[in-house]
């Protein structure tokens, strides 16, 4: 493909994600307090529960189940996490993003993902541990899995810029009632900027697979995480389909802040109920498929 080359697809996410300065947001500078004002207040009744020294860690994925089938996070908290190829493949492509960002001349995508394999299992994370002792077969379906996903994007993306200030793999957190909870997450892709209290960034969320109402409030999470951390918000959220070449993009909003910080002090709360021995409540919906318990449970949604 030619420079400044591009196809329908690649321009159709310029047109999506461009903003002239004139159409960026501006916040008011006090919002960052006010929202981790609202989040304390919230979670102090929930930080009185806890043990002395105990801290709880949440991210999105704790916040998407337990605001979905109380009992599947339940079971996944006792099972533990475990790698495989299903579960590394993002890791995976999201350096090989990263490094097609900064790579100078042209990599075949094959190379890119080798070479992102090479670069975690040489890390100190348990990935690495995991990518050390896997099987070929799995490390081949790895490679497979994860090239797949790459060639979706190169496809569906216009060649990251580096005056767009890409930054994939962007991690992000905050701490609140004396650092008693601690929020983290970290964003697929950033993209551009914040000036003031001028909004100018774009936060992205690679998926593959159908629509999903949570894949929104993914990102707002993300949104509100950045404001806590920088004072300002990203302007746009966006959410990339690889596999259906579309996107799914939003402005942030004060509501949607403010939504989110609702969101995290109920989830939060009932992560530290079930934490202390609540019963869980079982919720039937999409996630169902992959919940070890679906030929037992009576109220799963196993599909026609």
């Amino acid at each position: 493909m030619g420079e400044g080359l591009l196809t329908p697809a690649q321009q159709d996410v310029l047109d999506q994600l461009g903003a002239g300065r004139d159409e960026r947001p501006v916040f008011d500078a006090g919002l960052c307090q006010e929202l981790r004002a609202e989040l304390e207040a919230g979670l102090a009744p929930v930080a009185a529960r806890l043990d002395e020294g105990e801290k709880v860690f949440v991210n999105k994925h704790d916040l998407g189940r337990v605001h979905g089938c109380e009992e599947l996070f339940h079971l996944e908290q006792e099972a533990g996490f475990e790698w495989s190829p299903a579960t590394a493949r993002g890791a995976v492509t999201h350096k090989a993003i990263e490094l097609s960002v900064t790579w100078r001349g042209e990599a075949a995508p094959a190379d890119l993902v080798e070479e992102a394999i090479a670069r975690l299992e040489a890390g100190d994370a348990n990935l690495a541990d995991w990518l050390q002792t896997c099987s070929e077969a799995d490390r081949a379906e790895l490679r497979v899995e994860a090239g797949r996903r790459l060639i979706q994007f190169l496809e569906c993306w216009p060649p990251l810029r580096k005056q767009w200030w890409p930054s994939p793999e962007t991690s992000i957190r905050a701490e609140l009632c004396g650092d008693r909870f601690v929020l983290r997450g970290k964003v697929d892709l950033s993209l551009g900027r914040s000036e003031g209290t001028t909004a100018g960034k774009v936060f992205v969320d690679f998926k593959t697979g159908g629509v999903a109402a949570h894949h929104r409030d993914d990102l707002r999470f993300y949104a509100l995480l950045e404001t806590l951390r920088r004072g300002v918000p990203p302007r746009l959220l966006a959410t990339s389909y690889l596999d259906q070449g579309r996107l799914d993009q939003e402005p942030v909003t004060v509501d949607h802040l403010y939504a989110a910080a609702a969101r995290v002090i109920d989830g939060v709360r009932r992560i530290v109920e079930l934490g202390h021995g609540s019963t869980p409540v079982r919720r039937a919906g999409p996630a169902c498929r992959w919940c070890p318990a679906i030929e037992s449970c009576p109220d799963a949604d196993v599909g026609p």
